[in-house]
């Protein structure tokens, strides 16, 4: 399509001026009037108000990448207790770092210089600049092989169900709430597409091989499960912290809906905080308008591609978001059934 000259030069950039700023989302504000990945952050700001104040819109998150230890745990958990987000898709190391949280025990600030020679002697665990210490995990995977054994072997539980389980487990407990059991709390939905491959897998797979648990699960349930979800929704929007399986499983949604006979065309929403180049070809950094190819975007979605590290991103944009106080207040989130089988109601 041309376009005059005038039009193509119709919205000057506007120099970020730092006298009067009020709050964070007066920083974003400003900052999507700017150019490069400042103005994609304040977009992503801007997208993620539209979601919220669609009446229609089911909000999923898929969050990859070691958030929990990087620190972005309470913003994940005010994010499930204010409804900013209504479904979280993430891995098991990120459920599973939570539940050490919850339990009491931290992770540490380090260096990415460390002798890690050193640090396996002593049996610390290194995640670039976080450290952990690898007795309190092992203690943590025998916990979590404990309580699925407790669980009832004769059927195999989705990955949805046995988290918000293990939520009212370690709930109880709990001197503060984390992801999980304030999940469990709210009766808001979490998925683990990967959950074998984390600390949650190798605890429950310690207790079989011990021969005190044959559970299974049912990850085909759970597929079902979440696009039945978004099928039962009017409108869909997408947030993403990071790439990975997170990401691609919520994305499938709408192509696993269709297949399924689903009147659905795509999510109307999408933000992604990434840091992976689309030009390689992998998922982690295909952008929004690739998707649509696929029919996983919607034609006239609103959406950004924003290239940035998430422990940036994340407590910026929720710090903006938690200003919303009318948004937040006047939301109408909608309500799931979390028993054996996921039921998702209509918003009223």
């Amino acid at each position: 399509m041309n376009h005059s000259k005038e039009e193509i030069l119709g919205v000057p950039t506007e120099p970020f001026e730092i006298e009067g700023i009020k709050n964070t989302s007066h920083i974003l504000e400003k900052m999507a009037k700017t150019g490069f990945q400042g103005r994609q952050l304040g977009r992503a700001f801007e997208v993620w108000k539209s979601m919220i104040a669609d009446p229609e819109c089911t909000i999923l998150m898929g969050m990859s990448g070691a958030m929990i230890p990087a620190g972005m745990r309470r913003l994940v958990r005010f994010m499930i207790e204010n409804r900013l987000i209504d479904v979280l898709v993430s891995t098991g190391a990120n459920f599973f770092h939570d539940i050490h949280e919850t339990k009491g025990f931290y992770h540490y600030q380090g260096s990415s210089d460390m002798d890690d020679e050193n640090l396996g002697d002593h049996m610390v665990d290194r995640m670039y600049d976080v450290l952990a210490d690898e007795v309190r995990f092992r203690e943590h995977d025998l916990w979590i092989g404990s309580f699925a054994a407790r669980l009832d072997q004769s059927r195999p539980y989705t990955t949805r169900e046995f988290l918000y389980l293990l939520g009212k487990e370690v709930g109880a407990g709990a001197d503060e709430h984390g992801i999980v059991s304030m999940a469990a709390k709210m009766n808001m939905p979490l998925f683990c597409p990967a959950i074998g491959d984390s600390s949650i897998g190798i605890g429950v797979a310690e207790s079989r091989h011990r021969g005190e648990n044959r559970l299974m699960f049912d990850m085909m349930g759970d597929v079902l499960e979440i696009t039945n979800l978004v099928a039962d929704s009017k409108a869909t929007g997408v947030i993403y912290f990071g790439g990975g399986t997170p990401k691609n499983y919520v994305q499938q949604t709408e192509v696993v809906a269709i297949l399924m006979n689903k009147d659905k065309t795509g999510h109307r929403y999408g933000v992604q905080v990434v840091t992976d180049a689309p030009h390689w070809g992998g998922l982690s950094g295909c952008t929004f308008e690739e998707s649509q190819s696929w029919g996983k975007l919607a034609k006239g979605a609103e959406m950004v591609n924003c290239y940035c590290d998430a422990t940036i991103a994340m407590p910026l944009l929720v710090s903006a978001m938690a200003e919303q106080t009318d948004l937040i207040q006047t939301r109408k989130a909608p309500k799931f059934d979390m028993g054996h089988s996921l039921k998702i109601h209509p918003k009223t």
